[in-house]
């Protein structure tokens, strides 16, 4: 199919309406998925939640295989499949749904920065916790990552993942940095995020967007998630706001919609943050 076809295909199967039995993929929540990956769910969960969209979401071992990026989440609406909160924006935007419309070009282009900011910083701190911090990666990424395979796939697949995830962090910078290093970089983006939040319930004001869901994706993951140490959720909790600004989201669309809801599920039996 031509990529004019394609394109066309594309826009027919965005305007027909959302439909009832709309599917998000991500691994297994309770033995497979690692914090990255996690965070990134529960940021397209929390915007579809926020446009008032359903969705159902199906765990699989393999969806990171399934995905057409190789990464995950990704949806299941109708025909089309669509990976990560980027492109699911602007097909559901092609739907007809959008957070942003209200922000004048000014305001879109700071909302896009700062969403940079989080995938630059918190996205990537959170990859080189699971992958290049030693003590992390044998106690919890390998054994996690390579659960629902068995030996010695389950090794193969973990060592295969660790090789790119360490070429990428060598290719951006990262790979030299210590893991004081990159707590700090955490450190920086939180003090950035809570400076433009404010005393606002959310970024832009009285209304969410795309970079409330994203970074409610990330923080609350990161509060919310076991690991060996508490050094990086530590991090997060040293500004209230942001931690009062991941409560409001999980009350105002998550427990609100569903007290049993799949997005609430998936989160780790840490701790929740109502305690």
């Amino acid at each position: 199919m031509s990529l004019v076809a394609e394109a066309f295909v594309t826009q027919l199967a965005a305007a027909e309406p959302w439909p009832e039995n709309a599917a998000l993929y991500q691994q297994l929540k309770d033995e497979q998925i690692l914090l990255s990956d996690n965070a990134s769910s529960l940021a397209v969960q929390a915007f579809l939640q926020m446009c008032n969209l359903p969705i159902r979401v199906v765990c699989r071992a393999n969806a990171e295989y399934m995905s057409p990026s190789g990464k995950v989440p990704f949806i299941h609406v109708g025909n089309q499949v669509v990976s990560e909160l980027g492109p699911i924006v602007q097909f559901v935007k092609a739907k007809g749904h959008s957070l942003s419309d209200g922000l004048d070009e000014v305001q879109k282009a700071e909302m896009k920065a700062y969403m940079e900011l989080v995938n630059n910083m918190l996205l990537t701190a959170e990859l080189y916790l699971q992958w290049c911090d030693d003590v992390t990666v044998e106690e919890i990424t390998h054994p996690r990552y390579g659960s629902p395979y068995p030996w010695p796939l389950n090794r193969i697949l973990s060592y295969q993942k660790q090789w790119e995830v360490k070429r990428k962090m060598k290719a951006i910078g990262w790979a030299g940095k210590t893991l004081e290093q990159v707590l700090e970089d955490v450190d920086q983006c939180c003090q950035a995020l809570s400076q433009r939040l404010g005393t606002q319930p959310y970024f832009f004001n009285k209304q969410p967007t795309e970079l409330d869901a994203l970074v409610f994706g990330h923080l609350f993951t990161i509060l919310t998630t076991q690991l060996i140490t508490d050094e990086l959720s530590e991090k997060v909790k040293n500004y209230s706001n942001l931690t009062a600004f991941c409560r409001r989201i999980e009350q105002q669309y998550f427990e609100v919609h569903d007290k049993d809801s799949s997005a609430i599920a998936a989160r780790s039996a840490k701790r929740s943050l109502l305690r």
